[in-house]
């Protein structure tokens, strides 16, 4: 299930940027205008690629629900969990900062394209609502379950960017973000297997399904 859900993300992030390139005739022409005026040379253009404008409008709302979710570990999570949490909250924070960064230099909208979807690696407003209610070890368990989804499926789609997209400060921050994905991911095993340098002790965490 896991790999039919990123080749799912993967799928959704070709269609993005279908969808991006809306306007354009068969044969990869944009549709003229009417009362076009006729096209003269112009400064080369800001604006992305359509697969990287895909990615970082998939990229920042994946980071701010994860942040959400994190946040609540400061009051709900064991202790345990909670230094990992706040380290991974702080690096993600930074790490949406500047996507957004990246989103102003392209002169894209800072509108949430996938409020309300259901998608591999998204943190929904239900799972919040879920998080928010529950206590103890079923919020650990819905954490660390919704956090290593969230790295995973964050991390195939960026790698997908590194090698799709065109536009060289995007390509250059989704190397980042993979390269930042395997550590924060290296970091949750070691905390699962008692070998994180700050939390001794090893978390009992959900049953694990790799990609």
């Amino acid at each position: 299930m896991p790999a039919r859900r990123t080749a799912a993300l993967l799928l959704l992030l070709t269609v993005l940027t279908s969808c991006a390139r809306g306007g354009a005739t068969e044969g990869g022409h944009p549709a003229p205008s009417p009362s076009a005026p006729p096209r003269t040379t112009a400064a080369p253009s800001p604006v992305a690629d359509p697969t990287d404008a895909a990615w970082l409008q998939l990229m920042i709302p994946m980071d701010e629900q994860a942040v959400t979710l994190l946040g609540l570990a400061a009051e709900k999570a064991d202790p345990r969990l909670r230094v990992w949490a706040a380290r991974l909250r702080t690096a993600q924070t930074t790490e949406l900062a500047e996507l957004r960064k990246l989103r102003d230099r392209m002169g894209l909208p800072d509108t949430d394209l996938h409020k309300g979807h259901d998608m591999p690696g998204m943190v929904t407003a239900a799972d919040l609502e879920d998080a928010r209610t529950a206590e103890g070890s079923a919020f650990d368990r819905l954490l660390v379950a919704q956090i290593r989804d969230h790295l995973r499926q964050s991390e195939q789609v960026s790698r997908s960017e590194t090698t799709a997209g065109t536009r060289a400060d995007a390509t250059a921050q989704a190397r980042a973000l993979v390269t930042a994905r395997g550590e924060q991911l290296a970091d949750l095993a070691a905390l699962c297997a008692g070998k994180a340098a700050d939390v001794p002790e090893p978390f009992a965490c959900p049953s694990d399904h790799p990609v």
